[in-house]
């Protein structure tokens, strides 16, 4: 859970990051606005075929331009910006302007902001905002994440404190997409926890939401069996990391960012207590490879 602090206890440079994240916020909260209100909204198909909308550039644009005016010498790997050299880069940004681009286009509010810093292929700092809530999740390795909330200019400020063990959970939260899932192992998985009676109740959650629900303790474990990218986890990851938790691939190694030649994610587990691990770990055996 979270507990108040006052806001001298949170490091400048991270109050500085979070008045960049709240205007980005907010700009997309006015956009989001204008697209429920039924205003012209431009929507477009990249390569890949997902959807890029104005919000998506519009936050884009104004989050890598603040990052540059007061970070001149970190480079920025950005979903919406270009790649190129990025193979050289030891340490940079990386950034998803508008995680949950599905999520707002179905109107569901449960798309973020996220934003790491790595150094060596690890998340240093690490920060999700979650625009309609006037909330960011924030963090820097070694430490225990802020909670940081804003109403107009008012500023509340909360710290990550551990409540729940292991011990007194009874049932297992697992996070699962509100759409169609595109992998027969989602369906294994759940057969699989069923054979070996462990009590699991599905919570349904969009984008890297999930990832702040498993802060306030909502989900244990985020399964993921079809394609994300490394600026859809690396802050998550981070963050999961700063409590106990952690995101591993299939082979039990903890996601690293920048060290390959694709910007896509293989399958992972992402797990709120990494002690979790070995309850999953014989379905989990033999896996890793597939798609």
């Amino acid at each position: 859970m979270f507990k108040d602090v006052a806001l001298q206890q949170m490091p400048q440079k991270l109050q500085h990051l979070c008045e960049i994240l709240r205007q980005a916020s907010q700009i997309l909260c006015r956009e989001y606005q204008a697209f429920i209100d039924g205003q012209q909204f431009n929507i477009e198909e990249k390569k890949d075929h997902s959807p890029v909308t104005q919000a998506d550039l519009k936050a884009n644009d104004y989050i890598t331009a603040q990052l540059r005016q007061n970070f001149p010498d970190l480079p920025i790997l950005s979903e919406e910006g270009q790649h190129q050299g990025r193979q050289n880069w030891q340490k940079f940004w990386l950034l998803d302007p508008l995680d949950g681009t599905k999520e707002f286009i179905h109107q569901t509010g449960e798309f973020t902001i996220n934003l790491s810093l790595i150094n060596a292929g690890e998340s240093v700092i690490s920060a999700i905002a979650v625009p309609l809530q006037q909330t960011i999740y924030i963090g820097e390795q070694g430490d225990l994440p802020f909670k940081w909330q804003w109403q107009q200019q008012q500023i509340h400020l909360m710290k990550f404190e551990p409540s729940v063990s292991l011990q007194d959970r009874k049932v297992l939260r697992i996070a699962m997409s509100r759409r169609p899932e595109r992998s027969a192992l989602y369906t294994e998985f759940l057969q699989y926890l069923q054979q070996h009676q462990i009590e699991y109740e599905k919570v349904a959650a969009g984008s890297a939401y999930k990832f702040c629900m498993m802060l306030e303790e909502q989900i244990d474990v985020y399964p993921r069996f079809h394609p994300t990218s490394e600026w859809d986890t690396s802050a998550g990851q981070g963050l999961l990391q700063s409590i106990g938790g952690d995101v591993f691939d299939l082979n039990h190694q903890p996601f690293r960012y920048n060290q390959r030649t694709s910007l896509l994610n293989g399958n992972f587990i992402a797990l709120r207590q990494k002690q979790d691990w070995s309850i999953l770990a014989d379905f989990l055996r033999g896996r890793a490879f597939v798609d």
